[in-house]
């Protein structure tokens, strides 16, 4: 499967629409990425990362509402990223037919994101997500704050918190911008 994403992003390159990547699991660094678990407030959820035989990122575990937790996430912190010229996110992944949100923060010292949701289907799939449709949050409460400003990102998230206890796995091979 790896081959046929390598394979389809370089006819793109050869039709001049290749994607805009800010992260590649297949060649960049696969130490830059942190587990945050509920457990920073007393939660005993447990997610792990990894990186696959394909060369694919793994975010996966198990998600506990005990002790009042119910959230694994995956953080890449980040030099600052100018996303001036660009629309929307894609996120290629592969799922386990749950549900998943991408977050971003335009400064690493911000107490809140810029979050959206997303489905996955359990198949490979590209995730395209408009920055205007980023909202504001802290802590699951949405802020009366404008949405994602579409300037600069320094960092980026998967979270998984659907309100029950549940296993999850989500494949990711790429982040781009478009």
């Amino acid at each position: 499967m790896k081959t046929l994403s390598i394979l389809i992003t370089i006819v793109i390159s050869l039709i001049g629409m290749k994607p805009n990547y800010i992260y590649d699991f297949s060649s960049d660094s696969k130490k830059d990425w942190q587990i945050v678990d509920d457990r920073v407030m007393g939660g005993v959820s447990q997610g792990g990362y990894q990186i696959n035989e394909e060369g694919n990122g793994v975010f996966s575990g198990h998600v506990s509402l005990d002790n009042n937790g119910g959230f694994s996430s995956l953080r890449h912190p980040m030099e600052a990223t100018n996303v001036k010229n660009y629309k929307k996110v894609v996120l290629r992944v592969k799922g386990d037919k749950k549900k998943y949100q991408f977050r971003l923060k335009t400064n690493n010292s911000d107490y809140y994101s810029y979050i959206q949701t997303f489905n996955t289907s359990g198949e490979w799939e590209e995730i395209e997500i408009p920055f205007k449709d980023f909202s504001p949050s802290f802590r699951g409460r949405a802020l009366d704050m404008p949405n994602f400003p579409g300037l600069y990102i320094e960092e980026m998230r998967f979270l998984i918190a659907n309100y029950k206890e549940e296993d999850f796995r989500l494949e990711i091979d790429w982040i781009a911008l478009k």
